[in-house]
């Protein structure tokens, strides 16, 4: 006897662990967040198979385009087990964007890959909230992205984030450009330990025998809560003061500290000289060094440390542009100066 292929009941996507309806439905609610993101450029909405961006729409004579691409980290694995994950999304923003300023470009459109094991609706729209809150902090668009359901890849509540920032900027206004001796460094306070060195902070949270849910010992809140502040974002802030005039270099502070960032901007032959007691120690890396007995060198090549991004200026516009960069909302730290030769060298103490 045969059996009619017509009629079987076959296996189907839905069985093997991918809901095609879900990820369809997350589509469909993303779409006001995204909308909220759209600029002078932006072409259309999100559903497409490929996203369109207008550079002549956005304003640009003569552009070159600058890409970047970055995670998260491990700091995802404490949105994980505390299912706080609002805000995680700001982070992977902030990862692309702050790094893109750096090299003199304005972000203009940004897209997110979402990859987990089930696609727990709710959450995912929370997740995605979270990029389009930080894209339009940001002035850059949402224009597209890819939310991936793989099953065996990832177990339980488990995901992963990857982002991808284009940013563009008129021939010849590319940073660095015209560092020299004398520079002023500008430090540029951090909103905590950002996203670097979670996989170091999380064996810390061991030692110390605290719970995420445990009130934090050096913040309001739980210890889950403080170790989740999202990343800072320093995209107009720094797009203002190379506007300004007298902006030469801009570094972002992730992982390698400031004792391996700040060198990456300044030219061969050219070093830095940090005070240390320019700034005050944030109450969380006083703790992590408290209780892990991490040395000072250590600190300042794992972590922030308190200064999220160094700006190099003219000496002459140096007052303007903290008085600037005040009025933007910054805490401003006079750090010190650009020196003869190589690499970073601190004097003082971190207080």
């Amino acid at each position: 006897m045969t059996t009619d292929p017509q009629k079987r009941n076959g296996l189907t996507y839905a069985e093997a662990g991918v809901d095609i309806a879900a990820g369809n439905a997350l589509v469909e609610r993303i779409k006001p967040a995204a909308k909220r993101t759209n600029r002078p450029g932006t072409v259309a909405g999100l559903g497409g198979f490929g996203a369109l961006f207008d550079l002549k729409g956005a304003g640009y004579n003569d552009p070159i385009l600058v890409a970047a691409t970055d995670g998260v980290g491990t700091k995802l694995r404490i949105a994980i087990d505390t299912g706080r994950v609002d805000t995680i999304g700001i982070d992977l923003v902030a990862m692309c964007v702050n790094d893109l300023v750096c090299q003199g470009a304005e972000p203009l459109f940004f897209l997110d890959y979402f990859a987990t094991g089930k696609l727990e609706l709710e959450a995912a729209t929370r997740i995605i909230e979270g990029i389009a809150e930080g894209c339009a902090a940001s002035g850059c668009a949402l224009i597209g992205g890819e939310t991936a359901e793989m099953p065996g890849m990832y177990h339980g509540g488990d995901f992963d984030l990857a982002g991808f920032a284009v940013g563009a900027m008129e021939r010849g206004d590319d940073l660095p450009q015209g560092v020299k001796e004398g520079d002023v460094l500008l430090g540029l306070a951090s909103s905590g330990v950002h996203s670097n060195g979670y996989s170091l902070v999380r064996r810390v949270v061991e030692m110390s025998g605290l719970d995420w849910d445990d009130p934090s010992p050096f913040g309001e809140g739980t210890l889950g809560d403080a170790l989740l502040t999202p990343t800072r974002l320093y995209v107009k802030q720094v797009l203002a003061a190379r506007t300004a005039g007298g902006l030469h270099a801009a570094a972002h502070i992730t992982g390698g500290g400031i004792t391996e960032n700040l060198p990456r901007v300044l030219p061969e032959g050219l070093g830095a000289e940090i005070d240390l007691s320019a700034w005050t120690l944030p109450p969380v890396f006083r703790w992590l060094s408290e209780v892990s007995g991490m040395e000072r060198e250590e600190l300042l090549r794992t972590f922030n440390s308190g200064v999220g991004m160094i700006l190099a200026v003219s000496d002459d516009r140096a007052e303007a542009l903290t008085t600037l960069l005040e009025g933007c909302g910054e805490t401003v730290f006079r750090l010190g100066t650009v020196t003869s030769g190589e690499g970073v060298s601190y004097r003082g103490a971190l207080v």
